[in-house]
């Protein structure tokens, strides 16, 4: 594996300077043409057979190697997000009100460096590598579930993918065997009243107050209806009911999330709500509008290849630490590739340990110690390898 980290340490300045340019040229989610271009470029100067618009504006290119064996699948997503970009970064977004705020510039980067360096070992190559590289990750429905519906999983035995995650230190690596991310979902609530002048009060039916009230009974859900031990999220993040300081809002609009792991705490939740809302409407004699949308499934590890990235990442030059993560309650539609295919998903940690504040994904301060997109490329490269290796005996045997 020596030579695999060599030739990635050689190209690490180039991996770096295609992260810088994505970032500078963000595109927001199902708008990704150019950087879909860019993409399939890189990946046809290489010689790879490259699809494009695959589900959309996804990219996928495929490297064969000169034996046969198995057919190993990676991922990156590359879309941005909605965010005016705060930081003082020379190679800041020039795209105003859009920004690489999670990292997807990275991954990007780390494929597309990994592709170059795995295209030099061609001929020792047993099995394919399938390159997929997703849009719209960012927004339901993503990109995954398209792109898996126009055959990017067609033939493929296994997937790996990994997240940079900027509050996790530098050269550490998270796993977890089965849910490791939650099932994302959106709830819109439109509430009716009657509206009219702020000094008569009781001539109305205030929507802002009912809306005040139902936030507290939906918190209910969560801390009364919901076993303690079942981790949930019942979130509340737009308020909206907008008039002129003596005027009673008319209605009002709620819009949240919920986050679960259990299907069926998802279920319970979505019927609740709406016994919860019906209920408050009721009590103050309000119309009410409820839409509930299911956002990502839970994503959830396959134990074989968890284990396998474990004990890769382990041996991988620059990683201090290879720690078992907790749940987390952001979601990702990575989890679509789970229901199809075995496989695993994983951080890599990209905190600089020199830097003062270390801001969150969907920050506009946002950023990464780049020698993550190193560390990431050398354990994604290694397993891809490995697994090769590993199962290319099988088929002899």
């Amino acid at each position: 594996m020596q030579e695999l980290f060599d030739c990635l340490d050689e190209i690490y300045n180039e991996i770096v300077e295609v992260r810088r340019y994505l970032h500078q040229h963000p595109e927001l989610s199902f708008k990704e043409v150019k950087t879909a271009e860019y993409i399939a470029n890189f990946h046809r100067k290489l010689g790879h057979t490259t699809k494009t618009k695959v589900g959309g504006n996804g990219v996928v290119a495929y490297l064969e190697g000169a034996h046969s064996g198995p057919t190993i699948a990676l991922r990156a997503d590359f879309d941005a997000l909605p965010i005016f970009e705060q930081t003082d970064l020379p190679y800041k977004s020039q795209n105003d009100g859009v920004m690489h705020a999670c990292g997807h510039d990275g991954h990007t980067a780390i494929l597309l460096g990994l592709a170059k360096v795995l295209n030099k070992f061609k001929s020792e190559l047993h099995g394919t590598v399938v390159f997929i590289h997703q849009h719209a990750e960012e927004l339901p429905p993503g990109g995954a579930i398209t792109m898996i519906e126009d055959g990017c999983l067609d033939g493929v035995d296994v997937i790996f993918g990994t997240h940079l995650q900027a509050q996790m230190p530098l050269g550490e690596i998270g796993y977890r065997t089965g849910a490791l991310q939650a099932a994302p979902d959106q709830f819109n609530i439109r509430i009716q009243g009657r509206g009219g002048h702020g000094a008569y009060p009781h001539q109305t039916i205030d929507s802002i107050a009912v809306g005040s009230q139902l936030i507290s009974n939906l918190q209910q859900i969560i801390s009364r209806k919901v076993d303690p031990l079942d981790a949930a999220v019942l979130s509340v993040t737009s308020f909206v009911a907008e008039n002129p300081y003596n005027v009673i809002a008319d209605s009002a609009e709620l819009i949240g999330t919920v986050r679960t792991f259990k299907e069926e705490t998802r279920t319970f939740i979505e019927q609740e709500m709406d016994r919860v809302i019906s209920g408050t409407c009721s009590t103050f004699g309000a119309n009410y509008e409820f839409k509930y949308t299911r956002g990502y499934p839970t994503l959830i590890n396959h134990k074989e290849e968890t284990e396998f990235i474990r004990d890769i990442a382990r041996k991988v030059p620059s990683v201090v630490a290879v720690k078992e993560t907790e749940p987390v309650m952001g979601g990702e539609d990575y989890a679509y590739y789970l229901q199809h295919v075995k496989g695993t998903f994983f951080f890599t940690g990209a905190q600089n340990p020199n830097w003062k504040d270390s801001y969150p994904h969907h920050h506009p301060r946002f950023d990464i110690d780049e020698r993550a997109l190193l560390i990431a490329a050398k354990i994604l490269g290694m397993a891809t390898l490995e697994y090769m290796k590993n199962h290319a005996k099988e088929l002899q045997v």
